[in-house]
């Protein structure tokens, strides 16, 4: 078929069998319909969908593990979807404490394979999530307060631009771009399709926790938790999440790289705190460590759509914030609805916001919200739910996380990236002058640039 001329890899067109299937994303609130999708095999046949794309004068985006949790990101009616999903070598230099990772490697992939040989390698909440994006958004996570963010441990990429050639970063070679791809957003600069991380050795042992409260103790629980979490010890990540009203509870999980009694010491100020329901605080072999955080998350199979929104805490939220949050989860329903919390601090504050491309350097801990609906009708007052909180939030909060965007905010740029977004907008100008790689909230080029 002439259509097809020039395609390389895994071509799916609409129509095609497969098709259906290479549409699901995580969340049935993005699917769309593209006219192509190019399961890539290698790097040459990103570049020739690139040409492909550019020639028949078709959108592009990048796609590598279906999380995207907003509309026309990584997929865009009629156009052309760059999955490099079957991308997945992953190459381990021991000398060097180094991984060189393909970009369509899922997180949960690259933890258990370095895991098993002695590695820790950085990861978020999820194990389905896509290293491409993850990293080139920022990568938070519970062990980002021992080994900073995901893209701070960037050492190197290999992306294809606009033209289709293809391009390496790192410190000494187009360093601005290696600079831009460490939290300035993926599907802004071009495909990234090679990643070379640097690893740190993981400790023999490790200790995990969960623990659960009765939902109505959620304010007591929180106040406790923002006092404490930030100026905890830095080898202890913690994740506290309130489910909603209808069905939901208080759990805080996350790690301590360290022994089981001195975990229990760290914990006491929340163990002491509420009435807990159930605890679960073990001292393990690191693998398993990743098996405990990183539940199988199968992305085809999720029910749920979503709308999510992020921001980042500089101080403990009064009561005032506490009451905007309990309007939210007395209104929202579904399992996975409610408010995520993530201390901070450590090895992401000991960089200084311009180093890297990710600003949001200096918070005491990182939050989310997110409301949850199965019928299609139910979409308008979700999404509008989440976008009320961000505003009755927006005095205690600063800045929103790239990697779970919001659409209802305007002029992202400065929010997304603070005062990083000039330069930002000067790599862009210089690497993707046509703005050929855009979205709905996308980095402009800037007009002019030296």
């Amino acid at each position: 078929m002439t259509a097809r001329t020039g395609l390389t890899g895994r071509v799916i067109f609409r129509g095609d069998p497969g098709y259906e299937a290479a549409r699901k994303n995580w969340d049935p609130h993005t699917d769309r319909y593209p006219k192509v999708f190019v399961f890539a095999q290698k790097t040459q046949d990103v570049a020739n969908a690139i040409k492909w794309a550019r020639k028949h004068n078709i959108p592009i985006r990048p796609r590598s593990g279906r999380h995207s949790l907003e509309v026309n990101l990584s997929q865009v009616n009629g156009g052309l979807v760059i999955d490099v999903s079957d991308m997945k070598k992953i190459k381990l230099n021991r000398k060097n404490g180094t991984a060189i990772v393909e970009t369509g490697n899922r997180v949960g992939r690259i933890s258990h394979a370095l895991a098993r040989q002695g590695y820790i390698a950085p990861f978020g909440d999820s194990a389905t999530v896509g290293i491409g994006g993850i990293t080139a958004g920022g990568g938070i996570g519970p062990l980002m307060r021992t080994t900073g963010l995901i893209s701070d441990n960037l050492l190197e990429l290999e992306m294809v631009d606009a033209n289709g050639k293809v391009i390496r970063a790192n410190k000494r070679r187009n360093a601005d771009l290696l600079w831009a791809s460490r939290g300035g957003g993926g599907g802004n600069f071009g495909v990234y399709t090679r990643y070379k991380l640097k690893v740190l050795p993981a400790p023999a042992t490790a200790t995990v926790y969960k623990i659960t409260w009765p939902w109505n103790q959620f304010e007591k629980l929180l106040k406790v938790w923002q006092r404490w979490a930030p100026s905890v010890n830095t080898k202890l990540g913690s994740e506290f999440s309130i489910g909603p009203k209808k069905g939901g509870n208080v759990s805080m999980e996350g790690l301590y790289l360290g022994s089981r009694s001195e975990a229990l010491r760290l914990l006491k100020p929340m163990t002491s705190a509420g009435t807990p329901t159930s605890k679960v605080i073990r001292e393990v072999p690191y693998p398993e460590v990743v098996s405990f955080l990183l539940d199988p998350d199968p992305v085809l199979t999720q029910r749920y759509s979503n709308q999510f929104s992020s921001g980042f805490g500089r101080r403990p939220f009064p009561d005032k914030a506490i009451r905007s949050m309990r309007q939210f989860l007395e209104n929202v329903e579904g399992k996975d609805a409610g408010f995520f919390f993530l201390n901070w601090g450590g090895a992401v504050s000991r960089k200084s916001p311009a180093s890297t491309a990710f600003y949001w350097r200096n918070a005491q801990y990182y939050v989310e919200w997110n409301s949850s609906w199965l019928k299609q009708s139910d979409a308008p007052k979700n999404i509008a739910i989440v976008r009320q909180t961000r505003r009755n939030l927006q005095p205690y909060i600063v800045g929103s996380y790239i990697n779970v965007p919001d659409q209802g905010i305007k002029n992202p740029g400065p929010v997304y990236y603070g005062a990083n977004y000039p330069r930002l907008r000067r790599v862009k100008a210089k690497y993707d002058p046509n703005n050929v790689f855009r979205n709905p909230q996308s980095i402009k080029p800037a007009g002019r640039f030296k």
